[in-house]
């Protein structure tokens, strides 16, 4: 458990810290999408990926969801979630790198903590960026991200509903300083295709190629042997 400070008082947060068979290369907290949690398959089987890779993961909750609610709660929360995720990881594995990702929300939360400097992360994953959102382009949720400095991979499908129009998506994080987008061809906002029914485990596990890809080249290789 580790304490999160919020304005009505400390509350504790579950959060899963599972390493690697060797040295991690890197620490990956997971963050969970707004409807979801740290145990969604999703994340579990691209946790799972990412430490046969190499890389320890770190699942955890936001406080709504520790206590048993299902709508997220002020944004001011989240980030002082992430920066107690943030401390405790410095604090468990000191000289290992620190990547912060997530589900929609939970992605998109981590980089509100990033742009505001609460949390200093090697790099940003985003699964599924809820740009704005669906049917409401108009209501945009990027404006922060050129203020990030660490590089920063956007994981996307292109049927999203969240990122229509595409081009006013990608015209947004041309602005970043340091960002780069994988695109999953007929994806939806959790990479479904159409047609193709897959268990959400083995989407993560999937999904799991690109965000290693990434971290190989951005942040840092697993150890050999």
């Amino acid at each position: 458990m580790v304490e999160v400070a919020l304005p009505s008082g400390t509350v504790a947060i579950p959060l899963e810290l599972e390493m690697p068979a060797s040295s991690p290369a890197a620490v990956v907290a997971l963050a969970h999408g707004s409807g979801s949690g740290r145990e969604h398959p999703f994340l579990v089987g691209l946790a799972a990926a990412l430490r046969e890779a190499g890389y320890a993961t770190a699942r955890f909750d936001f406080p709504y969801r520790a206590a048993g609610r299902r709508m997220p709660g002020p944004a001011a929360h989240a980030i002082a979630t992430w920066s107690a995720v943030t401390a405790e990881l410095a604090r468990t594995l000191p000289a290992v790198p620190f990547v912060a990702a997530g589900k929609s929300y939970g992605g998109r939360m981590a980089s509100m903590a990033a742009a505001d400097g609460v949390i200093d992360p090697a790099a940003l994953v985003y699964l599924g960026y809820p740009f704005h959102p669906p049917g409401k382009p108009e209501a945009p949720r990027g404006a922060h991200l050129p203020a990030i400095a660490a590089p920063q991979l956007f994981v996307e499908g292109t049927t999203d509903p969240f990122i229509q129009p595409l081009d006013q998506f990608t015209d947004a994080v041309a602005t970043c300083q340091d960002a780069e987008i994988v695109w999953i061809a007929g994806g939806g906002h959790s990479f479904e295709m159409k047609g193709a029914r897959r268990p959400a485990d083995e989407v993560g596990a999937l999904i799991a190629a690109s965000v290693l890809q990434f971290l190989r080249t951005r942040v840092a290789p697993p150890a050999r042997g």
